[in-house]
C-alpha cells in the first residue's frame, strides 16, 4: 500500500520541534512562521505540553463518551474563563470540519430551518456541509452540492441584509478572520450588523475562530475586536498544539438532547490533556498578549517594502500580498533563508507563528524579507 497523494509536498521532513524553531532530517533548522498550517500554538514540544501529556499516557490513553471524563469538565471551565463564554456550552470533536460539521446541524435543529448563509471567499473544511458552506467548487463533489447554502460578499450588509429577511436561512456561518482567501479581516461595524441582523431574523451567528482564534489576533477570538457575541463559536488547530481537536462553544439558548450529537474519539483523555496544558502556557506565558504586540511590531516594520502590494491582518495572523515579480518569495524564504511561512493563492504569504514568537525571531524574518526584496 502506498498513500493517497492529494498533497503538494516540500521535500523537507522535520523531525524535531522546539519552541518556533524546527529541524528537518538533515539536521538544518527552521525558522518557524507556518506553526503547521496556525496549529501550534504555545511553541514546538514545550515542556509543559509534553510533561502533561506523558503523564497522562501512563495513566490512561482513551477511553469513550460512555462513561464520565472530569478532564472534559476541567477544560470547559477553564476555556470559558479565558475566552470569556463562560455561560455557553462546549462540545468536543477532533478537527475544525467536524467542529463546524457539528455547528451547522445544531443550527438546523434549533431553527427547523436548512438553509446557509456564508462569504464569498469562505473556507469552512472539506467534509460535506462545511465544504458546501466553502466557496471553492474544485473541492466539491456533485454529493456536496446541495443547493443549501449562497454565498455574498462579506463586509456588504445590505446583501446579507436582504437574504435575512426572507427568515429561510438556519445559520449565517463567517470566519473571525478569512485565512484561506489571504487574511481578510471583517469590518468592525459589518460583524455587528450582521449579529443584529441575525438576532432580528432568529438565523444563528456561527463563527468560525478554527485558524483566527486561541489567541491569534491578540484576543482570545478575533470577533471580540468587534464587541460581538456569537451564537455558535467553532475552534480547532491552535486549541490541541498538534494534538487533532475541535470543539464548538454553544449558547445557553440552546437545548441539549442526548444523542444529537455525537462522537467516538471526541473529548478523549489526552487530546483534553493537550488542551488544558495549551490554555494554561497561554495563560502563564500571556501568549494573547504577545501576539498582539509582536504582530503590531511584524505589521509595522513591513510597511513599506516595495515587494508588498497590500498588507493585512491583526495580531500573528498577517497576509502579505505580493507584486507580481516577487511571486517566487515564499520558496526562497524557505530555501535560502529557511524560514517557513504559509501561502494562500499565488501572490500571498501567510505568517502564522506559534504565539511565543519572540521580536528577535521577528527580526530574523524581517531581515531575510528585505534582503530578499531590495
Amino acid at each position: 500500500m502506498k498513500i493517497f497523494e492529494v498533497y503538494n509536498l516540500w521535500n523537507i521532513e522535520p523531525v524535531k520541534g522546539k519552541g518556533c524553531r524546527i529541524w528537518d532530517k538533515e539536521g538544518t533548522e527552521y525558522l518557524d512562521l507556518y506553526g503547521g498550517h496556525a496549529v501550534i500554538s504555545i511553541g514546538h514540544c514545550h515542556p509543559t505540553y509534553t510533561k502533561m501529556l506523558k503523564e497522562q499516557l501512563d495513566n490512561l490513553g482513551f477511553y469513550s463518551n460512555a462513561v464520565q471524563n472530569h478532564l472534559q469538565t476541567e477544560l470547559a471551565e477553564n476555556l470559558g474563563k479565558m475566552c470569556g463564554y463562560e455561560d455557553y456550552s462546549l462540545f468536543l470533536c477532533n478537527s475544525g470540519a467536524e467542529a463546524n460539521e457539528n455547528a451547522l446541524k445544531l443550527a438546523s435543529f434549533h431553527t427547523g430551518r436548512k438553509k446557509v448563509m456564508a462569504m464569498k471567499k469562505a473556507f469552512h473544511g472539506r467534509t460535506s456541509g462545511a465544504v458546501e458552506a466553502t466557496d471553492n467548487p474544485a473541492i466539491q463533489s456533485g454529493f456536496n452540492r446541495n443547493g443549501n447554502v449562497h454565498f455574498v460578499p462579506m463586509n456588504d450588509i445590505e446583501a446579507a441584509e436582504k437574504e435575512l429577511a426572507k427568515k429561510e436561512y438556519s445559520a449565517l456561518i463567517i470566519e473571525g478572520i478569512q485565512g484561506v482567501a489571504g487574511i481578510y479581516v471583517p469590518d468592525k461595524k459589518y460583524l455587528q450588523a450582521l449579529r443584529k441582523a441575525c438576532t432580528e431574523t432568529g438565523t444563528v451567528l456561527i463563527i468560525d475562530e478554527i485558524q483566527s482564534g486561541y489567541g491569534r489576533s491578540g484576543k482570545f477570538f478575533a470577533h471580540q475586536h468587534t464587541g460581538i457575541k456569537g451564537d455558535i463559536i467553532t475552534v480547532a488547530k491552535g486549541i490541541g498544539n498538534g494534538f487533532p481537536m475541535g470543539g464548538v462553544l454553544i449558547s445557553p439558548a440552546f437545548k441539549a438532547i442526548k444523542g444529537m450529537l455525537g462522537t467516538t474519539f471526541g473529548g478523549n483523555h489526552l487530546a483534553c490533556t493537550a488542551a488544558l496544558a495549551v490554555l494554561k502556557v497561554m495563560k502563564d506565558e500571556r501568549l494573547i498578549e504577545n501576539a498582539a504586540s509582536t504582530g503590531k511590531y511584524l505589521l509595522d516594520n513591513l510597511k513599506g517594502n516595495k515587494a508588498i502590494k497590500d498588507l493585512r491582518g491583526i495580531g500573528l495572523m498577517i497576509g502579505v500580498e505580493l507584486r507580481d515579480e516577487y511571486l517566487d518569495l515564499r520558496n526562497r524564504l524557505l530555501f535560502e533563508k529557511h524560514i517557513f511561512t504559509g501561502g494562500a493563492g499565488k501572490n500571498v504569504i501567510r505568517l502564522l507563528p506559534p504565539l511565543c514568537l519572540k521580536k528577535s525571531d521577528a527580526d530574523i524574518f524581517l531581515e531575510a524579507f528585505n534582503d530578499l526584496t531590495k
